[in-house]
């Protein structure tokens, strides 16, 4: 089994918009090890995020994050070791086009 530590998907969605960050491959699993949600804007922000077994509908068991506010100026870090299989997607909202998302792990195949 060969395991590649990278960065998993990085994205600054449009507003108001649910957002695939991250879609596990085909004969893959993976591991998200940490999950950054930075605020590029000068007021407060909130942010959502879930992972979608299987790539289905965003359901609200699916949420690991919802409607959390980040500051202005300031960065949200979470250490997560959530274990995804194939076709899984984590998927990330924000209230306004300041924020920027990136999920690290290690991919498995």
């Amino acid at each position: 089994m060969a395991v590649v530590y990278k960065t998993l998907g990085q994205s600054a969605p449009a507003a108001t918009t649910e957002t695939d960050l991250y879609t596990v491959p085909a004969s893959t699993s993976t591991i998200v090890s940490s999950l950054l949600v930075c605020n590029r804007g000068a007021s407060n922000a909130t942010f959502r995020v879930s992972i979608s077994l299987a790539g289905g509908a965003t359901a609200t068991k699916d949420y690991l994050y919802y409607d959390v506010i980040i500051p202005p100026n300031d960065t949200f870090i979470a250490t997560i070791g959530a274990t995804m299989a194939t076709t899984d997607k984590i998927r990330v909202y924000a209230s306004n086009a300041s924020l920027s998302f990136s999920a690290w792990g290690s991919e498995l195949t």
